[in-house]
């Protein structure tokens, strides 16, 4: 099977150098997205655009075929501390492209492009192709794939660009958050009245702790939780609270909804558990489905993904898979090589080479 390697429509490099230049945080993404517009439409590519968000679809476009949707995230988190480079100057050393975002998710998206630009004119596919760069993929933010969905024909199926070492993540941990509320009896501190909040949430904060869901899932493993915050009402130290509210990060698996996960921890506590979205769902996709087996038959290895991206919102098939390594995100001095970019923008084709040229109903 033959790569397309040449007559490549966009640059995927400097197309990246362009994009860290721009500061793009989650819902300040406007000026990336007026960049990947005009970007593609220089290479004869048309888009549209909703909020911050940018797609376009193949030229050859048809509703009666099944249509592939690639999409990742121009926007990015804060510069983490620790930066020893300007995160906004992207800059080549040692076969590394530093700058912030160039990880997570600027290579994936500009590979995506790059791949998409190559298939574009193509008469001859058995399907459609659309992609798109998302906004608020770091915050899970409500502007951004989900309004995207909204204005697009019925998806088949998904490619999701995101730094996993062009491997192939078959499946993806969801987020549900939970507000946690133990209520007491305000009294003195120096007297024994009043009901403490805090003792309270503390031993169900402990009940959380030592909870164990026993369904394991073959490619997440365990739903896992963390209480990460709490606080009581209280200014003055003479004071015995009687509120404390405590946050529970709940990684979910594919082995229980999100509704049985907050039952079964309702009825571990006396706190009352309130969560913040029922959105952001562990997601899978079969091994027999035509995406994955294209990849395997590329070599790439399938795992179960802890990892959080728009995958989560998709209501539709998705392969999670894009260059880069997941443990660069959101770390100072962040950065690619310059070769995964390579093997990221090869990777994308040879997965659509591979479908077109099997023919197969995705």
């Amino acid at each position: 099977m033959q790569i397309p390697t040449s007559g490549i429509r966009l640059d995927y490099l400097s197309g990246l150098k362009s994009l860290i230049g721009i500061a793009s945080f989650s819902k300040a993404e406007a000026g990336t997205a007026t960049y990947l517009r005009e970007w593609m439409e220089m290479a004869g590519i048309k888009t549209e655009q909703v909020g911050n968000n940018v797609w376009a679809k193949n030229l050859h476009f048809d509703q009666e075929k099944p249509t592939i949707m690639l999409v990742s995230h121009h926007d990015t988190v804060r510069p983490a501390t620790g930066y020893t480079r300007d995160p906004f100057l992207p800059e080549i050393e040692n076969g590394r492209l530093y700058g912030l975002g160039s990880n997570d998710a600027g290579g994936p998206l500009v590979c995506m492009a790059a791949a998409f630009a190559t298939f574009y004119e193509r008469a001859d596919l058995p399907f459609n192709l659309i992609w798109v760069a998302a906004a608020e993929e770091e915050i899970s933010g409500y502007g951004g794939i989900e309004i995207v969905l909204s204005h697009l024909p019925t998806i088949s199926c998904a490619m999701v660009g995101e730094p996993t070492g062009m491997q192939l993540a078959v499946a993806e941990k969801g987020l549900m958050v939970l507000d946690a509320y133990n209520t007491g009896k305000s009294g003195h501190a120096a007297r024994e009245e009043g009901i403490n909040a805090l003792y309270a949430a503390l031993e169900d904060i402990e009940r959380i702790r030592k909870y164990r869901f026993p369904e394991i899932s073959e490619w997440l493993g365990p739903v896992k939780m963390s209480v990460t915050c709490i606080e009581t009402s209280n200014k003055a130290h003479n004071v015995v609270p009687d509120t404390c509210h405590w946050v529970v990060d709940v990684r979910l698996t594919d082995a229980y909804t999100q509704e049985a996960v907050l039952e079964a921890l309702r009825a571990q506590v006396q706190a009352r558990l309130e969560p913040r979205s029922m959105r952001l769902r562990a997601t899978g996709i079969a091994l027999e489905h035509p995406l994955v087996q294209a990849g395997l038959a590329l070599g790439k290895q399938a795992y179960g993904s802890p990892t959080l991206s728009d995958k989560a919102l998709l209501p539709f098939p998705a392969l999670k898979m894009g260059p880069g390594e997941s443990a660069r995100s959101h770390t100072a001095d962040e950065y690619i090589l310059l070769t995964e970019l390579a093997e990221g923008y090869a990777g994308y084709c040879a997965m659509l080479e591979s479908i077109a040229h099997k023919s197969v109903q995705i």
